[in-house]
């Protein structure tokens, strides 16, 4: 079963790094303008190690002034160490909704320990690559995976204690949480994540990335266990009072009309005309949480047929909209995090249609992650994020 352990922390001193002023969120969620906006707030914000920039001036690359940062703030006392290696709780709130976790060490697993950690979503090579250039320069673990406990009760044993370690709101105004438990007392925890496995729910790219890292510090130095062996891993129950899941939607350019578009999708949904493609319509459907495709001139509500679902080899509905996107010449696909942000693209030019797709549900991430199976990239998304700040993880500790 799942080795999970605590581990020292490092920390921001609120004295000298107010909370509020340096978490971020996690890398893959950040546009440009957020991150400018970020790096701009504080010099110690979390952006800059998470999304660094190369110093031209001194010769030095993205990488190269991470390790320089995270060195510097631990030297200047910007970053303090547990005292001792610890469990740390971690709540999220927002509207009326709230997720409660608990951050530790979890192992990678070795090959005979294969179903103990259960991938649940398919990666794409770059960010795969950046993450490992990023872990290997500063040999720290910079935010937590998200892994989901499939361990009933795992919740009952999270018990936080009255006053949190941190207490902040992040600029959309959920709430974080965090309170150190000490591994005398975190007994408890550890036999809770150990007694079932864990399904990565969040952070595929960071979690292959550990294991190619081992893989690297193994090849090179021997089999000796050491820090390299384990990640820093959010852990929540897979359940649904935990969990918000929302879906990830699609934007497509280089369509030669939007007709070649709805062609395509018809061969394997239903396809009914909803309306104009106007804010109000665009609103309505994304709001009621439609599987729908939208452009400047139309709307269209999408039903699957229930042979496409067989066609994809999939019960997704991110497996069967890549199916009708794989069928148009030319489509260039991309995804936003939320409906706003792709009607936002078709309204800024930088998409002629939007493709917004209702989510999965628990019991479908469940099945997939028991059956060993990957569902494809981009088709889950949790919120809120944890935020990168809240505890660092470095491989030596």
């Amino acid at each position: 079963m799942p080795r999970f352990s605590p581990f020292r922390g490092l920390r921001y001193d609120p004295q000298l790094a107010p909370l509020s002023q340096v978490i971020a969120p996690p890398y893959d969620v950040i546009e440009p303008a957020e991150r400018l906006r970020l790096a701009a707030r504080s010099s110690f914000n979390a952006v800059h190690l998470e999304l660094p920039e190369p110093d031209l001036r001194a010769g030095l690359d993205r990488y190269q002034v991470a390790t320089q940062l995270l060195a510097a703030w631990r030297r200047d006392g910007v970053l303090l160490p547990e005292e001792t290696p610890a469990y740390y709780l971690y709540a999220m709130e927002a509207g009326g909704h709230r997720t409660l976790g608990v951050v530790g060490a979890l192992g990678l697993p070795e090959a005979d320990e294969e179903g103990e950690v259960l991938p649940h979503e398919e990666t794409l090579p770059k960010p795969r690559s950046d993450r490992l250039d990023l872990l290997r320069a500063t040999g720290a673990n910079l935010s937590p995976i998200w892994g989901l406990s499939l361990a009933d009760g795992l919740s009952r044993v999270l018990v936080p204690s009255a006053d949190p370690e941190i207490d902040v709101y992040d600029d959309g105004g959920v709430r974080h949480q965090l309170w150190v438990v000490g591994s005398s007392a975190g007994g408890p925890i550890g036999e809770a994540v150990a007694a079932a496995p864990v399904v990565i729910a969040d952070g595929h790219h960071r979690y292959e990335t550990a294991r190619t890292y081992q893989r690297e510090v193994r090849a090179e130095r021997g089999a000796a266990p050491g820090g390299h062996d384990w990640v820093m891993a959010l852990i929540v129950e897979l359940t649904e009072d935990q969990l918000d899941v929302r879906p990830i939607h699609r934007v497509v350019r280089g369509l030669t009309g939007s007709r070649q578009l709805i062609e395509a999708f018809s061969r394997w949904f239903d396809v009914v005309r909803a309306g104009e493609g106007s804010d109000r319509v665009a609103a309505a459907l994304g709001d009621a949480g439609s599987l729908a495709v939208v452009t400047e001139e139309d709307a269209w509500l999408l039903t699957v047929r229930p042979e496409a679902y067989e066609a994809a080899g999939s019960d997704l509905d991110s497996s069967v909209v890549a199916l009708a996107l794989a069928e148009v010449d030319g489509a260039e696909v991309d995804h936003r995090h939320s409906w706003p942000e792709a009607i936002e693209s078709l309204r800024n030019g930088d998409a002629q249609a939007a493709v917004l797709l209702r989510p999965p549900t628990v019991a479908q991430i469940a099945e997939w992650a028991r059956g060993g199976r990957r569902m494809p990239p981009k088709t889950t998304y949790f919120s809120p994020k944890p935020r990168t700040g809240m505890v660092f993880r470095t491989l030596e500790g």
